[in-house]
């Protein structure tokens, strides 16, 4: 009979494409992950993995199969989630994503008030940009991720609990650093320096300063805000970041300055995704109350 175990196994190769990897990320040995591999073939009577000493790769039909094997896994997990609802709210380990541009900002608000009202809650934190946390939730690999909305997220639930507007930041020598607003026409004389395509803050940056696409002056990509900051620092441009991070990012740096963009807002909204059929609702929804009275109390 076919196990959860073997298809646990056979997503984990799909994913690393790697039978070492694979194994080491199910905490078996090899032999032992491969063996389970070759009996679930057998028991198939097919191919799942083309494999030799260099690489793996899917087979057409193994494609088929590793698709329903994650729907199996999904409904697997979502039976006991089920069961986990009964449970007392947030008495159960959860995984929740988090995108780079929050992470940093919104866990060292959260995580000590976590700690004190839910001593025995269980959370497990992964960072990754937007598109790869949609398809973790729509998997079923972790349980809840926390977005900058707008973000395309077809097929899943959003749970919005807070807005801010983005800050232009620049060096204290800059001509516009006294100005308490800043538009977009004034930001297109400025050299702006934005994140690295694949994450959503530079889209909605732009979006909101009603910029085009990155050109001359404002094409420098980086892959976190610190690294825009050190940069702004150094006087090689500006940058523009959200609300949450100015406090971290810039108030303790006496040579940079911060000035609202002063453009339609809410710039960005953030939000938690879950699948429409997840069953520990009342867990998110305490998670969003916590984060939400806590950038109250540090806004």
């Amino acid at each position: 009979m076919i196990s959860i175990k073997q298809l646990s196994y056979a997503l984990a190769v799909e994913k690393s494409l790697h039978f070492k990897r694979a194994a080491e990320a199910c905490h078996v040995s090899q032999s032992a992950l491969s063996t389970a591999l070759n009996a679930l073939e057998t028991q198939l009577g097919l191919q799942i993995f083309e494999r030799d000493n260099k690489k793996v790769l899917v087979t057409p039909m193994g494609k088929e199969v590793l698709e329903r094997a994650r729907s199996i896994m999904s409904q697997v997990g979502e039976l006991q989630n089920l069961a986990d609802s009964q449970k007392e709210t947030l008495s159960y380990p959860m995984t929740v994503g988090f995108i780079p541009t929050i992470s940093p900002f919104l866990l060292p608000r959260i995580l000590p008030a976590l700690a004190q009202e839910y001593p025995d809650f269980s959370l497990t934190v992964v960072e990754e940009q937007s598109h790869v946390l949609v398809e973790m939730v729509r998997s079923g690999e972790i349980d809840t991720a926390i977005l900058a909305l707008p973000y395309p997220c077809e097929g899943l639930l959003s749970f919005e609990f807070w807005q801010e507007d983005f800050y232009w930041v620049t060096h204290a020598e800059n001509a516009y650093s006294e100005q308490q607003e800043i538009t977009s026409d004034e930001l297109e004389q400025a050299q702006l320096m934005l994140l690295k395509d694949g994450h959503c803050l530079k889209d909605h940056a732009l979006e909101a300063c009603k910029l085009p696409a990155p050109s001359a002056n404002h094409g420098f990509g980086a892959t976190s805000l610190n690294t825009l900051i050190q940069m702004v620092a150094g006087k090689l441009g500006s940058t523009l970041v959200p609300a949450m991070a100015l406090t971290q990012l810039v108030k303790q740096n006496h040579d940079l300055r911060a000035v609202h963009l002063n453009e339609p807002g809410p710039h960005r909204r953030i939000a938690f995704i879950v699948r429409p059929n997840y069953s520990r609702l009342a867990s998110v929804e305490a998670l969003m109350a916590l984060f939400k009275r806590q950038l109250n109390t540090g806004s």
